[in-house]
Parts: structure tokens; sequence; C-alpha cells
């Protein structure tokens, strides 16, 4: 039977008001990463860019979510680097492609929205575009009461980017004797953070404002630092034409991730020891007694990005790297993938 009572939005648990004082916070935000390419303001029912500067541009875009790094955000209330997080892992997986990023759209669910929050994340997100020189160009916020918890929240993002296509990194060029140099990581980046948080919470019966000697910083300043960013060091290699693939070291590691630039019968010998491994990796060992192959395909293990730097060109890299202050190892080198073997061995 129907009822007497008026029913509205708000009631089902939708505030309109409240995604309207939303809109506001990322309208501030994003206006600070328009250039003259952007053609429309925040609102518009799409997005427009206009791209110039290429002769024969190929749009590279990619897609992702900052995962289960966005429970610790709950636990602390510390919402204002998981945008960054989103932002920079986004453009490093097209910048491993040779893309330069143009502009940036982010999805906000949520279950119960609070203006504050969404405002927190936004300038995340700002923050990260700009840094990247690209545009936060639109998104979308959505109150979806039921499907989320009120208190929680997933963040997704969109990204595209332009390359000349003569200068896509494909890793077609990549060949026995190459080079790899791994640019450190500044912790767990954007991923493990489900077998992070069991150790540390449920194992180690830690809480976020557990102060730890050995990480010099609470579990929470620890797990909420900024996953970084490589677009400038890949640029700058790029143009020198020094560079002949790289990798992004996401979900499933090393192991994992840098076969994706090899060309077919090419392997990676990886010299264990010769990069320094965080701390908070070996705690993480230690609380799970991790064995090393689950060990080495959750995280990145303090090598957030792989450079494939032909050999006569080294030298020439390592100079570029050293200018611009980046801190790299040299971790192994590419190899003809032996009989019976797999692509990543660690020596």
């Amino acid at each position: 039977m129907p009822t007497k009572k008026t029913i509205r939005y708000q009631d089902a648990g939708v505030n309109i008001d409240e995604a309207d004082r939303a809109v506001g916070y990322i309208k501030v935000a994003a206006k600070k990463t328009f250039t003259r390419s952007v053609l429309a303001d925040i609102g518009s029912f799409g997005a427009m860019y206009r791209l110039t500067g290429y002769k024969r541009p190929v749009l590279i875009s990619s897609a992702d979510g900052v995962g289960t790094k966005i429970k610790v955000a709950f636990m602390t209330g510390r919402h204002d680097t998981v945008g960054q997080d989103l932002v920079n892992h986004c453009v490093n997986d097209i910048a491993v492609q040779g893309a330069v990023p143009l502009f940036f759209l982010d999805y906000f669910a949520v279950g119960k929205l609070n203006a504050e929050v969404a405002g927190q994340i936004a300038t995340g997100l700002g923050k990260a575009c700009q840094e990247n020189g690209c545009a936060l160009i639109g998104g979308e916020t959505a109150e979806m009461p039921g499907l989320y918890q009120p208190s929680e929240y997933d963040l997704a993002g969109f990204i595209v980017g332009a390359a000349e296509q003569s200068k896509l990194l494909t890793g077609k060029s990549v060949q026995p004797g190459d080079l790899l140099l791994g640019l450190p990581s500044n912790g767990l980046h954007t991923n493990g953070y489900s077998l992070a948080r069991k150790l540390l919470f449920e194992v180690g019966k830690y809480t976020p404002k557990t102060f730890l000697p050995e990480l010099d910083c609470t579990l929470a300043d620890e797990l909420l630092k900024v996953h970084r960013s490589y677009l400038k060091p890949i640029q700058k290699l790029l143009k020198a034409n020094v560079l002949a693939a790289a990798a992004h070291i996401t979900g499933g590691g090393i192991t994992d991730n840098t076969p994706r630039v090899l060309p077919k019968g090419l392997a990676v010998e990886v010299k264990l020891g010769s990069w320094p491994i965080l701390p908070v990796f070996e705690l993480l060992r230690r609380l799970g007694n991790v064995p090393d192959d689950d060990y080495r395909r959750t995280f990145n293990l303090g090598v957030g990005m792989i450079l494939v730097i032909p050999q006569k060109k080294a030298a020439k890299a390592v100079r570029l790297l050293k200018h611009m202050k980046e801190p790299y190892y040299e971790i192994g080198k590419v190899i003809t993938q032996p009989r019976g073997k797999g692509r990543v061995i660690y020596k």
C-alpha cells in the first residue's frame, strides 16, 4: 500500500545538497590543474580536451583503483594521500609506454557522502595531477546507500595520455645484455595491502598508531606513504634515446611485471642483494614467514620501476639519472631465456 508520508531522496540515503558541496571542493582542486587544452568546466556532461602538438599521436589510456589501501585511510581518517596514489599509479602505467599524461577522471563511490572527505580526496587528486602536468578534467561521485558501508568508499581513476607513434616504448628493441636499473619505491605503493593488513593488524596485533623503531614512524605514516610517480625520469631517458623499455612494479612484483616488456624468447636475470629491501617488507616477511615466491610476487620490495637500458647507452643513462638526483640500482640484465626456465631468474 502507498504511504501517506512524504518520502524524499534523502530518506533513501542520498543527499543531493551534500553532493553539491562535494562538487564544490572538487571544482576548486580541478581548476588548479586546467590548461588551455581543457575546453569544458567541471559540471558538463562530458569533458573536452583539445589535442595539439603531435604529428602522429597515439592515445594511451589506463584505469586502476587504490585497492585495499583505502582501508587504512578508513582506519586513520586520513584521506588526503589516496588521491595522489591513484593518479601516480595510473601515470606510471602509461609512462612505461612512452606517454605523457593529458587528463584524468576519477570515480568516487560512497555509502554516505561526506563532503569534507571528498574534498580531501579531491585535493590529493589535484595535487598529483599538477605534479604530473595533467588536467583533472572530470569524474563521477556516486552515493549508493546499501551498497557500501556509510563510512566507506571506493576510488578508481581513468587516465589518457599521448605519445608520438615513432617514440612509443614497446620493448621490441630489448636484447640480451641490456641492463636493468631499478628505481626505488618508498614503501608498498598501492599493492599487497590485503596481506600487509592481515600480517600487521591480525598477526602482529599492531594498530595504525603503533610506532615501530625499525620504520622510524607509525604504521599509519608508513602505510599511507604516497605511491611515487616515475614520469620525469622516464621522459628524460626517453628523450635522450637511452631507454629500451620500462616496467612498473605493481601487483605481481618484479616476477610478473618485468616479462610484460620483454620480447618472446628473452628473460631477465635479477641479482638478489643488489638493492636495499625496505624495512617494512622485512617486517612483513618475518610476521608471516612469507615464502620467497609469494614475497616477490606480492610486494615491490623497494623497486617501484625497472628501466631496461641498452648496454652501450648505460653510461649516458646513469649520468642523466645522477643529474636528476634520481637514485638507482643496477639489479640485473636481459638474457636469452634458458630452456625450461621462467622469464625472471633470481641469482
